[in-house]
C-alpha cells in the first residue's frame, strides 16, 4: 500500500477525525477495498473527500466524500466519459458497488 502526498501532508487518520464517527467503518470497508484492488493504487487525502488513484501518472478512479448519513462516491472509467455518482447508505450491500470500483480501476488509465 503505497500513500501519496500531493503537498498537504495530511494523513488518513487526521482526515477521519471529520468523517461522522456513524459511517467511520463503511468509509474504512471503501477505502480498504480501493486498496485491495491492486498494488498501484494511491491514495490522496484531500480538505474534505479521499481520491484513490492508479499509478504515479495518478488517474483517479474514485473520489470518495463521507455525509452525514451516507457517502458520496464519483467514480471515473475513462477521462473522456463523465463520472457517475453513486451515494451509499449506512446499511447498503457494497456488492454492486465493489463490481463498479473493481471495473472502474481495471479501465482507467
Amino acid at each position: 500500500m503505497e500513500l501519496a502526498s500531493f503537498g498537504n501532508k495530511r494523513n488518513y487518520e487526521d482526515f477521519k477525525k471529520q468523517i461522522p464517527i456513524e459511517i467511520q467503518p463503511l468509509f474504512d470497508l471503501i477505502r480498504d477495498y480501493c486498496f485491495s484492488l491492486g498494488e498501484n493504487v494511491i491514495e490522496d487525502i484531500r480538505m474534505h473527500r479521499v481520491v484513490f488513484g492508479k499509478s504515479m501518472a495518478f488517474r483517479w478512479f474514485a473520489d470518495v466524500s463521507p455525509e452525514k448519513n451516507s457517502i458520496i462516491i464519483k467514480i471515473q472509467k475513462s477521462r473522456k466519459e463523465p463520472h457517475n455518482i453513486i451515494q451509499i447508505e449506512l446499511d447498503q450491500n457494497l456488492d454492486e458497488l465493489k463490481k463498479i470500483l473493481k471495473e472502474a480501476f481495471e479501465t482507467i488509465h
